[in-house]
Formats: structure tokens, C-alpha cells, sequence
């Protein structure tokens, strides 16, 4: 339940966000969500860091081995500082380009290269957040994250709240004072696991242990390589999006902050799995990480089948939560009503990869996930929007063979693993 508030509340700070925003109007909401794009893109690399550090860290806590998952742990922090300082650097370097080239209109653009620059300048908060949270988790400690996502996300709407609209005396910001509240709250967040974690003892802080940050790194890169395919290949499913018109890209922004509402929490039973994956299988206990995977695959698929009911009963009032607009009300509630159809096969998904990831079968992830992606979404969606013209609805349609795909590949393969063979 930790992991999967914590996955919840941390959709929510980018939720909040469009969400204040939507009363200054479509262009930006959709200059909002270009910048939340970006850093989605980016973060691909933290990510994998995040799943090596945990599966490393949960199969040596798993197998008794405690100053090993502290070293592996610092180590881990070392290369997230590293990493952080050069995605800053390229992020406001190239930011403002890469909203450009995905097809923003002058307008949208105004609001958006200022709001990209803000959040690349406190990304370092950002990784580290994501980081820390991954070391705790794979400890089995989910508490502690979820209390700082928690501080995050309060801190995120007061002060939003406070800038975006110019409330208790403070001026109007707009879509800066956004990312501002973003910069902020994740500062306050980042400081709060850090010192946590010092205090509980989870970091040996030394010289890094070049010998588990390789362990890290080779479980952890084809995640990283996985989350570049899944980004980059949104950047490119989005840009066909903002071809049909700022309102279609500011329902689909919508529609998919909405939709985070489930794919967070199931996202958090694919973390859950993960953990209790590393964890049973560095005790050797293999009939605990099957049951480990078999109930964060039922909790995964209730909450979500409860989702895509709301989805598919409630769109229109769902998206007016967010704006006005009659027309981007109209286009996102078919959006809304074609993502229930693919809640269920997203926890499938979810749970089965984060399962292999535990046992660290993260190629065979990272290979579904570029063939999901750019074979059938990019490959399908760009063949319905530039040489057919077939109408937005037909290209928000292909998602759902995506997900199908990939729920039945990770499935086969969970199948077919033999966890006696997975060594620590």
C-alpha cells in the first residue's frame, strides 16, 4: 500500500500542475504537459538506475548481506549526482529546441521554454528523489518514500495554489509560478529522504564499491535503455497528436493525467513485485515470491478494473474537472473511454515486467517495450495520421495493441522463467 500511494502521489504533482494551469487556457496546459513530457524523457536513465539499486540492494538485504546493500547503495547516489548534473546541463541547453521540433506553436512555446528552464535547474532534486526512494524500497522499507512524496505533493499545492493565480499576496506567475511549486516542494522532499536515510543507516558512505555498482548498472541500464525507448517514442506518438490541433494535444495531455490515477497504482504494484521478487529470491525462498507476485497481480487488477469502469462512465465530467473547453472536453472523453479498455492488460503488464525485472531479466523487458513501442505505436499511429489521415480517434486507438502486446510477451515469459536458475 506504501508503493502504491507512493506511485500515486507522485502522478499527482504532475496532475496538480495541469491542473492549475487549466484555467489560462489549452496552450498552456499543452506547454505544461511538453515540459512534464521532457522530463519523463529524461528520467529514462534514472529509472534504470532506480531498478538496478533495488533489485541489487533487495536480493543482498534479502540474503543477509547488509553493509554490501549500504555500499551498493551509496554507490548508486554517487552515479544519480553524476548523471543529474549532465542531464541539467542538457536539458537547458536543448530544452526549449526539443519543444520546438515537437511541433508547439509560438504561443505554446512562450509558455513552455521558461517552465522546461525552471525544472531542469532543480532536476538534481528530482533524481534524488527517485533514487532514494529505490534504496528504501529495496530495503522494504515503502514508508519513508511515501512519506516524502506525501510532504512533496502538500507543499506542491499550496504553493501552486499561491503562484499560479497570485493568491496570499503573492504575484500572478502563471505556468512559472508552476514550476516553481514543482522546484520547491521536490527541493523540501529530497532533503527530508536524504536525511532519513543517513539516520536509519542505509548509505555506508566511502569509497564507491566498483563491483556492485557494475551489478547495478548491467540489471539496471536495459531499464534505462526500456524507459529511452517507451520516452522517446512518446515524443514522437505526442507529436503526431499535436498535428490534429492544440485542443487534441491538451485532451490527450489531460486524458493522460486522468489516467495516471491507475496506471500509478499499478505502476507501484509492478515496484511492489520487483522488491518482493529481489527480497525472496536472495532468501531462496521461491514458493514467497511467486505468492509475492500472485497478489500484487490481483490487487493490481482490481484497482484498475475499478478505474476503467469510472473512465468509461464518467469521462465528460471527469475532464471538465480540468477545463472549459467544450472541444477539448469532447476529445478527451473518447480518450478517457478508450484507455478503460486497456487498464486491465496495463496491470498485467506492470506487475509480470516488474516481477522479471526482480529477477533480473531486464533485457527481455527492454526488448517488448522498443517493439510494443516503436513497431506497433510509433510504426502504427504514424502510418493512420501522415499517409492515411485517419481521424485522432483512430490513432489513439493503436495505444491499445501496444498494451495487449505487451501484457501477453511478459506473461509468456514469467511463465517460462525458471527462478532456480536466478543467481545473486
Amino acid at each position: 500500500m506504501p508503493v502504491l500511494l507512493s506511485s500515486l502521489f507522485q502522478r499527482l504533482v504532475s496532475i496538480v500542475d495541469i491542473f492549475m494551469v487549466g484555467g489560462l487556457g489549452a496552450a498552456a496546459i499543452a506547454a505544461t504537459g511538453l515540459g512534464q513530457l521532457l522530463i519523463f524523457v529524461v528520467m529514462t536513465v534514472f529509472w534504470g538506475l532506480a531498478t538496478g539499486a533495488t533489485v541489487v540492494i533487495a536480493q543482498l538485504w534479502g540474503a543477509g548481506r547488509r553493509p554490501e546493500a549500504r555500499r551498493a547503495a551509496f554507490a548508486s547516489c554517487l552515479l544519480c549526482v553524476a548523471l543529474a548534473v549532465a542531464a541539467t546541463a542538457l536539458g537547458l541547453l536543448f530544452g526549449a529546441d526539443v519543444a520546438r521540433f515537437m511541433g508547439a506553436t509560438d504561443q505554446v512555446l512562450s509558455f513552455a521554454s521558461e517552465y522546461i528552464r525552471l525544472v531542469f535547474l532543480f532536476f538534481a532534486c528530482t533524481a534524488g528523489l527517485n533514487i532514494l526512494s529505490a534504496i528504501m524500497q529495496g530495503i522494504g522499507n515503502t514508508r519513508t518514500p511515501m512519506e516524502g512524496v506525501i510532504l512533496v505533493n502538500i507543499l506542491h499545492v499550496v504553493i501552486a495554489y499561491a503562484l499560479v493565480y497570485g493568491h496570499f499576496g503573492f504575484p500572478r506567475m502563471g505556468v512559472v509560478g508552476a514550476a516553481y511549486a514543482i522546484n520547491i516542494s521536490e527541493l523540501c522532499g529530497f532533503l527530508y529522504l536524504l536525511v532519513q536515510a543517513l539516520r536509519k543507516g542505509y548509505l555506508k558512505v566511502g569509497r564507491p564499491d566498483l563491483v556492485l555498482l557494475r551489478r547495478v548498472w548491467n540489471i539496471g541500464y536495459p531499464v534505462a535503455l526500456e524507459r529511452i525507448a517507451q520516452q522517446s517514442g512518446q515524443l514522437f506518438y505526442s507529436k503526431f497528436i499535436i498535428g490534429y490541433g492544440t485542443a487534441a494535444y491538451a485532451a490527450h495531455q489531460i486524458g493522460l493525467s486522468i489516467e495516471s490515477l491507475s496506471f500509478m497504482p499499478g505502476a507501484g504494484m509492478g515496484i511492489a513485485a520487483s522488491t518482493l521478487m529481489g527480497q525472496a529470491l536472495g532468501a531462496r525462498k521461491l514458493k514467497r515470491a511467486h505468492l509475492s507476485h500472485t497478489e500484487a497481480l490481483r490487487l493490481a487488477i482490481i484497482v484498475m478494473s475499478a478505474m476503467a469502469l469510472l473512465f468509461f462512465c464518467l469521462p465528460h465530467q471527469l475532464i471538465a474537472l480540468f477545463t472549459s473547453d467544450p472541444e477539448v472536453i469532447e476529445k478527451g472523453s473518447v480518450f478517457l473511454r478508450l484507455v478503460a479498455f486497456a487498464q486491465v492488460p496495463l496491470a498485467i503488464s506492470f506487475v509480470y515486467a516488474g516481477s522479471l525485472r526482480g529477477t533480473g531479466d531486464t533485457h527481455y523487458v527492454f526488448l517488448v517495450t522498443l517493439f510494443a513501442m516503436w513497431g506497433i505505436r510509433v510504426l502504427l499511429s504514424y502510418i493512420a495520421a501522415v499517409p492515411l489521415h485517419l481521424s485522432l480517434y483512430m490513432v489513439w486507438g493503436v495505444f491499445l495493441l501496444d498494451w495487449f502486446f505487451r501484457a501477453g510477451a511478459f506473461a509468456w515469459r514469467y511463465k517460462r522463467r525458471d527462478l532456480h536458475s536466478v543467481v545473486l
